[in-house]
């Protein structure tokens, strides 16, 4: 089944976007929109749904925050969002070092976040009902929340020793939060808890005692760069450098040794 897939041939995308584009989002409210993100700072949003009732047809771009908006953003957007609950919002983050939040309707930014290190991944809960936490990974080894409610970002999570190069919310669980690191470790954390790390990801289910304990406890043997629940929450899959991807247990931590 897996060989047979290929792309769908009566939908096309209108193309607006003049570079690579590194981020896609549709909103999980209808699924009828879809946000793009471009290595130019360029942001896209299109109408997936067939108005004109032909079999085949191009998804049209509705508006976009081109080179020439005042508030585009300066270098590459990484990562694209919809707000969970409604499409009046989405958010965007990019290696300019910011986080913004965009009113949909009016295409101005809402708020602002700036970091020290370019940012490189952001995510907000799909299911969170009791905060409104935005996790952003920066270049800078320290996971950052920010407070869609506040507009601070006071709130850090420590135990990365390099770049947060991914982060991602469990769907099953509003305070869980996986983070994937150039330092080879992917770490669950629980926000409520001061200490914060719940586990440590580890490639070898705990048998490699013989070594050091530091080899023993990466998910990768590089930088970690991917990271996605499955839509029940129960699994986390993992990309790295190494060339690999891992599936694991979300609630023990346990490699399940997938073979991909």
């Amino acid at each position: 089944r897996v060989l047979s897939l290929e792309l769908n041939k009566d939908r096309d995308v209108e193309r607006i976007h003049g570079s690579g584009i590194n981020t896609l989002d549709i909103e999980p409210v209808e699924g009828r929109y879809m946000l793009s993100g471009g290595s130019d700072g360029v942001i896209v949003l299109y109408d997936l749904e067939n108005l004109s009732r032909q079999p085949s047809y191009t998804c049209k771009a509705l508006f976009s925050v081109g080179r020439s908006h005042p508030d585009v953003h300066r270098f590459s957007v990484e990562t694209v969002q919809w707000y969970p609950h409604d499409t009046g919002m989405f958010t965007s983050s990019s290696f300019d070092k910011t986080l913004k939040i965009w009113d949909t309707n009016t295409l101005q930014p809402a708020d602002i976040f700036h970091f020290e290190g370019t940012v490189y991944s952001h995510h907000m809960s799909p299911v969170a009902t009791k905060h409104c936490l935005i996790a952003v990974g920066t270049k800078s080894p320290k996971v950052q929340l920010c407070d869609l409610k506040s507009g601070s970002s006071s709130h850090i999570l420590q135990g990365h020793r390099q770049a947060v190069l991914a982060v991602s919310w469990s769907p099953r669980h509003e305070y869980v939060l996986a983070t994937g690191s150039a330092d080879g470790k992917v770490k669950l954390w629980d926000v409520r808890r001061a200490s914060g790390c719940l586990s440590t990801l580890d490639q070898h289910n705990g048998e490699m005692s013989k070594a050091s304990s530091e080899a023993a406890s990466t998910a990768h043997n590089g930088r970690v760069n991917g990271l996605c629940y499955t839509s029940d929450g129960l699994h986390l899959l993992t990309i790295g450098t190494d060339d690999r991807m891992r599936l694991w247990n979300s609630s023990t931590g346990e490699n399940t040794l997938v073979s991909f």
